[in-house]
Formats: structure tokens, C-alpha cells, sequence
């Protein structure tokens, strides 16, 4: 099957046939994590978005570069140009200096897309290693005439870069509204323009991480990083830009900007935004108390759900949306989602010892070709999981004798079923045979049953999570009802 895969492009606000810059190689950036507090779950369904993307593009025989980067210099806590630095906050709020704040968190964020089984970027860049990158970058828009500093701050002259190009074209707003809604804020007396952005900014007194500039000690704007890494990294013309939906604007939209004042075109071909994550009907917001991390679905130790869902089962269920759709995370959602993620890891399970017989009624090319147009079609990732099911239903029709498939045929399944569920959708391939169920075996899950009890009420979280994982890595399961814990082999 000839492959014409379409993407939908937030810049024109349509699906697009996909056509590389350079044939057979693909460029994809993806916007990281500001490395400050526990990354969210939210977060964790556009990084699983753009691992499938990553998956997809390079199952289709593309090699792909994808650079995520990281932000660790901060940056300030309404995405503007007030507030204090988020890092350098926690920094001060847990008497730790800002680069132990960005080491923590950052192994907790590998920790956790790794639970999630998503590949690693080929790339992974830091705000605070392209310091100078992002200097040269301000440089250069000065020189070009649309920027402008004071007081050793340098800010990007929006309304002056509007007469060249359309500032908002990503986001569909225009310059006439952002001036018309814009309130002026304590701390933005400095600029020109309200809608003026920061590239540079002066450190007050008490602000910790810092740099040499030609303008002052200070740091670097926020949207700034990802323009100099993307086109270091990239070139100044690349593939795919992404990220979740709520950086559309700002974000995106000054990275548009800075990139066409100083190379004069489009940096990107294909604008690629995942859709948000929403809990029990509502939005996720730690200040209204509806919200969950990750571990706290894992581990089952929240108040949201009665038991907990291990990382494949939720990986699944946000596969079971279409990235540009929202979801909504629930327990009656999340157990739906567990019991078809283990009816078709049963499937997988038993496609070798299927019997085999007379050539049956399936007909794989066309099967095969619906899975391909599903994906082809923007990533529809929920259809595909539709066609495999209806994969699943022909399994078990042939293990009841209903249906049978020849040796050649069943070679053919196998190798697709598991190229689409492990390759393309990223599920973990399950244990060939469950563990046999003796005496013994219950007696030291028991045992470790309390000694993980034991872990939780002295507050070792850590060894709780071990004790679960490694068990889970086993084939079994640990679930945690209001009745205690339960097990069950996979």
C-alpha cells in the first residue's frame, strides 16, 4: 500500500498531505517540561501524542530527528514578563539551590514518560546550555530593527514586526484585539506595547540564576529558548512543530515571530498541537483540588479512583482519543479502558498457539490496509485500536472453532498485530505465559504484600512504587482495594 499520510496543520487550520523538506528525513521539535514540580498528567498525554507521531513517522521508513528540549532556566510565572521565575521559586521555597530543583525534577519526568513506555527524543536540549545561542539570536532581531532595550531589558517590538507580517496567524488573533483586551500590568511600564514581549530581562537583586549579556545580568526570555535550539538543532526550515494547545499563544506565536525577523521565512512546515486532558468532567487545577499525578493512579494512594491503573492500561486509554480531541480521565473511562487493554493483550498472548487449518474468511491485506489509512489520517490512533479489535474478535472466533487461518496466514497476523500494538502504538509486549499459581508463589506475594503495608505507613514511598513495579514486571499485578490488596497474574 502506497502511504499518503495527512496531518492537520493548526497554521492553516486543515489536513495537509505530508511531504518531508528533504525526502526520507524528517525534523520535529517538541516543546519540554519547565523541570519544576512532578510533571502532570496532562503533560504525559501530549509527550504520549508525539511519541506516537515519533513512531508512526518512523515506521513509515522516515528517520526522523526529534529534539525536545528542557526547560531548566525558568521562566516567569504567567508566561509573560512578571511574577518570579518558577525554578528560582521553588529554589528559595525549599532552601535548595535552582539547578537541585532541575535535576530532581527532571529524573522525575524521564521516570515517568519511561512508565509510559515513549521513546526518547534523539535530541534533548537545555535552556541553560544555549545561553549564548540565545544572545546571538537578540542580536540579531535588534540589528534587524525589532528590538528595542531598556533599562537592560530587551523586548520584542510586536506591533513593528505586525507591519511586515501578521503577528497571531497561528492562533487566528489579531493585533487590533490583543490591543483592545490587553490591561496594563504592574512591571510592564517599560515596554512600548503591552502586547511587547521579553527576549531578555534584568535580574532584580534577589533573583538566583543569572547571566552575562551585553545588556545586563539577567535571563532569558521563555519563548526564546525554543527558537534558538529548534533552528540549531533543526536548520531555520524544518518539518513538524508541537506541543500542547495552550502554548499556541503565546508561545508559538513569538516563536514564529523572532524566526522570520531573523531568517526572513517560516520556520515551520507543520504546526502539530495536542489537545488538553481533563478530569471527571472538569479541568485539572491544583488550586481546586481536581487533580491527580500519574504515581497516584499507579499506586492507587488518591482519593479520585478506588483502586490503581498500571501505565499501560492509561496509556491506552488516552490512545482511545484522537490527539486533538479532549479527554476526560474517570474511573468508569479508565476501567472500560483496562478491560479492553487486557482483552487484546490476552489476543496477543495466544496468536501462537492459535491451530491452524484451512484458510479462513479474514482477509489480512485489507485489514492491514485499514490499520495504514487510519494512521494515515492524522494519527487517528482510536481507529486504529477499532481494527484491531476486529482482529481480536477473529482470534477468538478461531479459538472456538468458528473461523480457522492457515500457517501462513497466522505468521502474517502475528507479525502485524504486534508491529501495530507495540511498534506503532507503543503498548508493552505482555509476558508469553503467566506464572503458574502454587502455593508458594501466593505465600511470598503475601509476604511482599506487607512488606509494601509496611513501606506505606512509614511514608517510603519509593520502596512502595519498587516493591509494585518489579512485581508488576513479573506479571503480577498488585490492586489496591478498600479491602485490602489484591493480585492477580497477567
Amino acid at each position: 500500500m502506497k502511504h499518503q499520510l495527512r496531518v492537520y496543520n493548526s497554521l492553516s487550520g486543515k489536513k495537509e498531505v505530508f511531504k518531508p523538506l528533504t525526502a526520507g528525513n524528517v525534523g520535529m521539535y517538541v516543546c519540554g517540561p519547565t523541570v519544576y514540580s512532578n510533571v502532570h498528567l496532562g503533560n504525559c498525554r501530549t509527550f504520549i501524542s508525539f511519541d506516537i507521531i515519533f513512531r508512526y513517522l518512523s515506521y513509515l521508513g522516515l528517520k526522523v530527528r526529534y529534539v525536545r528540549n528542557i526547560t531548566d532556566a525558568g521562566h516567569l510565572e504567567n508566561d509573560e514578563d512578571v511574577g518570579e521565575d518558577r525554578i528560582s521559586k521553588k529554589a528559595r521555597l525549599e532552601k535548595l539551590e535552582p539547578m537541585q530543583v532541575v535535576q530532581r525534577y527532571t529524573l522525575d519526568f524521564h521516570a515517568m514518560l519511561s512508565k509510559f513506555n515513549t521513546l526518547p527524543p534523539s535530541i534533548e536540549p537545555t535552556a541553560t546550555g544555549h545561553i549564548i545561542e540565545q544572545i546571538e539570536i537578540i542580536k540579531a532581531i535588534i540589528k534587524a530593527g525589532f528590538a528595542y532595550e531598556v533599562n537592560g531589558s530587551v523586548y520584542f517590538d510586536v506591533l513593528e514586526f505586525n507591519k511586515k507580517e501578521r503577528y497571531g496567524k497561528l492562533s487566528g488573533r489579531n493585533i487590533e484585539d490583543l490591543i483592545h483586551n490587553t490591561r496594563t500590568l504592574e512591571g510592564q511600564s517599560d515596554k512600548k506595547n503591552p502586547q511587547d514581549f521579553a527576549l531578555w530581562k534584568k535580574a532584580e537583586s534577589q533573583h538566583i540564576m543569572r547571566w552575562t549579556s551585553p545588556w545586563s545580568e539577567g535571563f532569558p526570555g521563555w519563548h526564546l529558548e525554543c527558537t534558538a535550539m529548534s533552528t540549531k538543532y533543526l536548520g531555520q526550515e524544518f518539518d513538524i512543530h508541537g506541543g500542547g494547545m495552550d502554548l499556541k499563544f503565546p508561545h508559538h506565536e513569538c516563536e514564529i515571530a523572532q524566526a522570520e525577523v531573523i531568517h526572513g521565512k517560516s520556520p515551520v512546515n507543520y504546526w502539530i498541537h495536542a489537545n488538553m486532558l481533563t478530569l471527571n468532567g472538569k479541568k485539572m487545577a491544583k488550586s481546586t483540588g481536581n487533580n491527580i499525578l500519574p504515581n497516584e493512579i499507579f499506586t492507587g494512594e488518591n482519593t479520585m479512583f478506588s483502586k490503581a491503573y498500571a501505565p499501560p492500561v492509561v496509556r491506552f486509554f488516552m490512545l482511545q482519543a484522537h490527539y486533538r480531541s479532549i479527554i476526560d480521565i474517570s474511573e468508569p473511562a479508565l476501567e472500560a479502558s483496562e478491560k479492553g487493554y487486557h482483552r487484546l493483550m490476552e489476543a496477543l498472548n495466544y496468536l501462537g498457539d492459535l491451530p491452524t487449518g484451512a484458510k479462513g474468511d479474514f482477509d489480512l491485506d485489507h485489514w492491514q490496509d485499514k490499520c495504514h489509512e487510519a494512521m494515515d489520517d492524522d494519527f487517528n490512533t482510536p481507529v486504529l485500536i477499532a481494527h484491531l479489535f476486529d482482529a481480536v474478535k477473529f482470534i477468538n472466533s478461531v479459538k472456538t472453532g468458528l473461523q480457522s487461518i492457515d500457517t501462513i496466514q497466522k505468521e502474517r497476523l502475528i507479525k502485524m498485530m504486534e508491529s501495530f500494538s507495540f511498534d506503532v502504538l507503543g503498548l508493552e509486549k505482555p509476558l508469553k505465559k503467566p506464572i503458574p499459581s502454587d502455593h508458594k508463589l501466593e505465600q511470598t506475594i503475601h509476604l511482599l504484600i506487607k512488606l509494601r503495608d509496611q513501606a506505606r505507613l512509614d511514608k517510603n514511598f519509593a520502596l512502595s512504587d519498587q516493591i509494585r513495579e518489579e512485581l508488576l514486571a513479573l506479571g503480577i499485578e498488585l490492586k489496591d482495594t478498600k479491602d485490602g490488596t489484591e493480585f492477580q497474574f497477567e
